[in-house]
């Protein structure tokens, strides 16, 4: 077994954005051009039998998932859902006729802390449109997780490569995550009664995975449970705002009340990831929080049909 690559046709993206855009994931490789040819076309041939015009990748299966080529960052191991990659696949990729589409960034923060900056402007927003934060609730957990589902499909719908999370994907990821959940660290944004935002940050448990070894015992699901809310290090893996409260500043509030949470909890990095590169209105804050960039991961695209000759 010398490669691997998995060739997606996801309905939901194409009826959402009126384009026939198919995707190539779950790919792995030895350090061969030739092999990675093979695998690249074959997935291009399987997406032309099905209409598809363009060959994006990689993409597992959505935005929704993990996606991206690991390009820059290979200093520090992958954070909780995030993927990574030999350095050598960017020249594999590239050689076979992929070009860029898009750069998503890792931005990192050690240690997570409020600055005076920013205690500053979350006071302002505060006392300009009344928010208040609160943590997530786990003993109504369906009512959190739907909350989040519908300012998520909200906040996101005008973002490239957005894809409506549907009922059965957050319920499923929400059922895989339960049990690493902090409350403190998941906050929602109010504005009287009204629940207008949201920032899911949750513990790195790729710190304890990789010392299982793979296999997930019952002594590692104990290990697992048990370590989870010790960890150190966090990712914070999505935050958003419902339309017509977007540029009110609610997005500081947030990050600033989730980082207290991280001082109560003594917490000693956190990753933001990922953020779209041409995303200002996010990259900005974390830039005077203090984060820096530390990772980027590439989406290519390719015509279907424009294989590399050979």
């Amino acid at each position: 077994m010398v490669g691997r690559i998995v060739a997606i046709v996801n309905r939901a993206h194409n009826e959402f954005h009126g384009d026939r855009v198919g995707f190539w994931g779950f790919f792995e490789c030895e350090d061969d051009a030739e092999t990675a040819k093979i695998l690249f076309d074959t997935a291009d041939g399987w997406l032309a039998e099905r209409g598809m015009d363009t060959s994006r990748g990689p993409m597992n299966f959505s935005t929704n998932d993990d996606c991206g080529l690991l390009i820059t960052g290979f200093h520090r191991p992958p954070f909780l859902l995030m993927p990574h990659n030999p350095p050598y696949y960017e020249k594999l990729v590239e050689s076979a006729g992929y070009r860029k589409e898009k750069d998503l960034l890792a931005v990192h923060h050690a240690p997570p802390r409020v600055n005076e900056l920013m205690d500053k402007a979350a006071n302002r927003v505060i006392k300009r449109t009344g928010v208040r934060t609160r943590p997530f609730d786990l003993k109504h957990f369906e009512r959190e997780i739907t909350l989040v589902r519908k300012i998520y499909n909200s906040a996101w719908e005008k973002n490239w490569g957005f894809v409506p999370m549907t009922d059965h994907e957050i319920t499923h990821m929400a059922k895989q995550l339960k049990p690493v959940v902090i409350p403190e660290l998941i906050r929602f944004a109010m504005i009287g009664e009204e629940t207008v935002g949201f920032g899911l940050t949750l513990p790195n448990v790729n710190l304890i995975l990789a010392k299982l070894g793979g296999h997930l015992t019952p002594l590692g699901i104990v290990r697992l449970l048990w370590g989870a809310p010790r960890l150190k290090e966090v990712r914070v893996l999505t935050l958003g705002i419902r339309e017509g409260h977007r540029r009110l500043g609610l997005d500081t509030v947030l990050y600033r009340d989730m980082l207290t949470a991280a001082e109560r909890l003594r917490l000693t990095g956190a990753e933001y990831s990922w953020m779209l590169e041409d995303n200002p209105a996010i990259l900005r804050p974390l830039a005077r929080m203090g984060a820096v960039h530390d990772k980027t991961y590439r989406v290519y695209d390719r015509p279907v049909g424009a294989s590399r000759p050979g």
